[in-house]
């Protein structure tokens, strides 16, 4: 065992021995709550706790039984707070949405955090905003444990304003986030930073603010002490309780993300951010130019699969769709072997399934971008999501019930999250949008089905090929040879198929040796193998499961991610 002297800054312990933090594997614990009319008060914060205390069984905590593996909040930005604590500290703020602000998590070292401070004054200018000022935020560290005080940052506030020209929400959100990956850019190439993990940024926006960290549900209040304050009012609240699954606990894990937060596992991850990063190259957007290259990488290196997920999704966000939009891309209903889905979903999943791989696993995953707040569930509806209305405009969802106290007659309306479904509330017209509304909107918004019968072609459609000649019998054994064939596979696996039509059966496990570890020659294909999945949780059955089960490929060139045509 690491003692928590030895942790590293981040909290992250090093590799050692057979030991890699990278093999770190979670359920945890998620909610919202939100008022549908947009009335913004201090009680929402007390009820949002509520749910994390009971949620506190989904967590999971370290040896000193104090430092959690995370615990977090997600609220609007209290605009009477803001201006409040921005007054202290001489400066005035904008009007509410010509302001961005967020937490930042700086190293302890005071040159350090006086240098990565300096260059955010610096981006903020070359991106023409206005650079307002920082405060201190008020912490207790006495609510920590051993190990997650071993590894707190320093935390402060950055109030940034809008800049001329810049008209509209999107289009400042879009210059934060822009400001936001240039200082992690900055941090990360540069020599003289050694305390590079402790930086971390986990929101900037003129809407939403998030408070989260290494804590106990039950320190979470105690530690931040702005949330004390009655001028702290919000009309959403996203929660978070972590159980650390796929990456080992450190403060800027902690959820929720800057839209989304997450209970279950993407077992296609590291494929998915291979992919998203290996595209980045040939993205282009109106709204970025030539400053797409500040973007990158889009999904940051050791980060959860939950963050890298976030990544992704607010890359989508900012390059044009809307979040709802976004989740159907990434997390698709099961659409291929459905009967009754309407053809015109079935082409917008099919069309998508073109640009962009879907984010496969067990999981349910609230989301807000301050105007949307809703959740969407996996395809096999392997996580729980509840949810309650109230008569007075609440509306309470979370991976499980009795979180809130509710009075029985005030229940309006409760239910279930459907596998593969969206539970949506948009704030500004004060109403829950079903899912069948959600996705007519989305799917019929563009020809997806002509686009297809137009531009995708599939093997049934492709023309005979010709009879190739028979290869004389030295031909045929030169060429088996050149290609790595084995008596026991033309045996086998190959006779079989060919007098059968089927695929042989063979082993319940792969018990040939890694082509680097055998002594005979191997073909280069033989070095390599294809990771779907990181875990099965729980395993699939293809037969009996064959709704939610594909095993369709798309080939040839990928479109452009951000523009439909």
């Amino acid at each position: 065992m690491t003692s928590p002297s030895e942790h590293r800054p981040s909290g992250f312990p090093a590799a050692q021995g057979m030991y890699d933090p990278a093999n770190e594997r979670d359920a945890c614990g998620v909610g919202f709550i939100c008022n549908m009319d947009g009335v913004a008060s201090h009680d929402i914060i007390h009820q949002a706790f509520e749910i994390l205390v009971r949620l506190t069984h989904r967590g999971a905590e370290s040896a000193d039984n104090r430092t959690g593996d995370g615990a977090g909040l997600l609220i609007q930005t209290p605009d009477t707070f803001c201006r409040k604590v921005a007054k202290e500290q001489g400066f005035e703020l904008p009007p509410f949405g010509d302001y961005g602000t967020g937490l930042v998590f700086l190293p302890q070292d005071q040159k350090e955090r006086d240098l990565i401070k300096a260059e955010f004054a610096r981006v903020v200018e070359e991106n023409h905003q206005v650079f307002l000022g920082w405060r201190k935020v008020a912490v207790n560290s006495d609510a920590l444990g051993e190990i997650a005080r071993s590894s707190e940052p320093y935390t402060e506030q950055i109030f940034i304003g809008r800049g001329e020209g810049v008209e509209g929400h999107r289009p400042f959100e879009r210059e934060l986030y822009i400001i936001r990956k240039s200082v992690e850019q900055f941090v990360v190439q540069h020599e003289e930073l050694e305390d590079k993990e402790t930086f971390y940024v986990p929101s900037l926006s003129s809407r939403t603010i998030i408070y989260k960290g290494l804590l106990k549900p039950e320190d979470f209040e105690p530690y931040y002490l702005d949330l004390l304050d009655k001028d702290v009012d919000t009309c959403l609240a996203l929660v978070h309780q972590r159980f650390s699954t796929n990456t080992f606990p450190a403060w800027k894990l902690a959820q929720p993300f800057r839209f989304v937060c997450h209970n279950g596992e993407i077992n296609t991850v590291r494929g998915n951010a291979n992919w998203m990063n290996t595209r980045q190259y040939q993205f282009e957007n109106p709204n970025f130019g030539d400053r797409m290259k500040k973007l990158f990488p889009i999904c940051i290196p050791g980060n959860s699969d939950s963050a890298t997920l976030d990544n992704t999704l607010e890359l989508l966000y900012h390059t044009g769709r809307e979040l709802p939009h976004g989740m159907m891309m990434m997390v698709p209903e099961a659409w291929q072997n459905h009967k009754t889905m309407s053809d015109e979903k079935k082409a917008f999943y099919e069309y998508h399934s073109c640009l962009m791989e879907p984010w496969d696993g067990p999981a349910l995953m609230p989301f807000t971008d301050g105007t949307f707040v809703g959740a969407i569930l996996d395809r096999n509806g392997l996580r729980p999501a509840r949810y309650v209305v109230t008569s007075d405009k609440q509306v309470i969802m979370a991976s499980e019930t009795g979180v809130v106290d509710i009075e029985p007659s005030k229940i309006v309306k409760n239910g279930r999250l459907e596998p593969g479904r969206m539970f949506l509330i948009n704030l500004e017209e004060g109403r829950i949008v079903e899912d069948a509304e959600i996705k007519a909107n989305i799917g019929g918004a563009e020809p997806y089905r002509r686009w297809l019968k137009d531009h995708m072609v599939t093997l049934q459609d492709l023309p005979v090929p010709p009879v190739a000649t028979p290869l004389k019998d030295n031909a045929l054994i030169d060429q088996q040879q050149l290609f790595g064939y084995t008596l026991e596979e033309l045996r086998i696996v190959l006779k079989p198929m060919i007098e059968n039509g089927v695929e042989a059966l063979g082993s319940m496990g792969v018990d040939i040796p890694l082509a680097v570890l055998s002594d005979r020659p191997q073909s280069v294909a033989n070095y390599f193998k294809q990771l779907f999945a990181q875990v099965t949780n729980p395993p699939l059955d293809a037969i009996r499961e064959e709704i939610v089960t594909s095993l369709v490929t798309n080939i040839g060139n990928e479109g452009d991610l951000f523009q439909q045509t």
